[in-house]
């Protein structure tokens, strides 16, 4: 009882208080407006990239999220900002798009999350258009072994009270493997994070095939 009032009521607002920190914040204005066309957000639950796209360069702009809560955060933001959003509930394993209808995806702290993220990618390649870019912006597994040692021993925990957030799943390695080819991706630890929460990385990549 008590672990479902948690993730239905209180585990939402944590995770867009700490995913829409400055910091947080600062990261997804480095990414998100690069955005253009028909756009499709996964994890778009919470509204917190809208600020960032650049609507002169989006035609449209689609999304799914598994948590009603935040996708109630989602259309709010949706509706202040005044333009039409398909925003759905759902999961990134099945995709309720059609193939080839997508120039851009974009993905923010998301693939930490999600239960399978080949199957994720593999739905992303899908509904990208060929030649469609995945924009991406994770945290997680840290290049220093001490630091990765140390996220997988506090990650089952970890998992259990942030939604299955994982610590230790690799970020361009899973995107590449996924058929995607990298564009200069980039990593960094955040500052003010402590280490095990705070290896970011992100950058583009291109739909291959």
């Amino acid at each position: 009882m008590i672990g479902a009032l948690w993730e239905r009521h209180v585990l939402p607002r944590v995770i867009r208080a700490a995913c829409g920190s400055e910091a947080i914040m600062e990261m997804r204005a480095k990414v998100v407006p690069a955005a253009t066309g028909a756009v499709f957000e996964l994890g778009c639950g919470g509204g917190l990239n809208q600020r960032f796209y650049d609507t002169a360069a989006v035609s449209s702009f689609s999304g799914v999220d598994p948590s009603g809560k935040l996708l109630d955060y989602a259309r709010g933001e949706a509706e202040k900002r005044g333009w039409a959003a398909d925003i759905r509930e759902g999961v990134g394993e099945d995709l309720p798009f059609a193939s080839d209808s997508f120039d851009t995806a974009v993905c923010t702290y998301t693939l930490c999350s999600v239960d399978d993220p080949a199957r994720v990618l593999a739905e992303l390649r899908r509904v990208l258009k060929p030649g469609g870019r995945l924009l991406f912006l994770e945290h997680g597994r840290a290049p220093d072994a001490k630091v990765a040692k140390f996220q997988a021993r506090l990650e089952p925990l970890w998992k259990r009270a942030m939604g299955n957030c994982h610590l230790t799943r690799p970020v361009k390695e899973t995107v590449a493997a996924g058929g995607f080819q990298l564009e200069q991706p980039q990593g960094v630890y955040m500052e003010g994070m402590p280490r095990f929460a705070g290896w970011m990385e992100w950058g583009a990549a291109v739909k291959a095939g």
